[in-house]
């Protein structure tokens, strides 16, 4: 493996809650309604210090999507997942864009969002704003 690079970024901040790596900013949130096995989740424009897994076919609430799962580059934490391909005209949107799970992240202010038991959906992770 190579020399780590990570880039800082400037402003409000979401950061990996394990190490505190930066992610992303919230200016590049493109949407707070996404939904995630452990609750809250953010789609955003763009996100850094990641690496992808493996492309794969995940069957979501929104229809058919290829995602890879995105993963902190400071500790290796599953931060959440990347849209390669939506199969729906309606989910093109989504395209190159990610997702990062609240549960996984500290928000600008450092705070953490914890899981809620009583929220679950049957079947893959996604957006509710169909």
């Amino acid at each position: 493996m190579g020399r780590l690079f990570v880039v800082d970024l400037e402003g409000k901040i979401y950061s990996c809650k394990h190490c505190r790596t930066h992610l992303a900013l919230y200016d590049d949130i493109v949407s707070k309604s996404f939904h995630c096995r452990h609750g809250k989740a953010y789609l955003f424009n763009k996100v850094a210090n990641v690496f992808l897994g493996e492309k794969e076919e995940r069957m979501m609430i929104t229809g058919l999507h290829t995602v890879a799962d995105i993963f902190c580059v400071g500790c290796g934490s599953i931060v959440g997942w990347k849209y390669e391909t939506a199969h729906e005209r309606s989910q093109k949107y989504k395209e190159g864009k990610s997702v990062l799970e609240r549960f996984k992240v500290s928000g600008p202010d450092g705070s953490h969002y914890w899981v809620n038991h009583e929220h679950h959906h049957i079947g893959g992770s996604d957006a509710d704003d169909v």
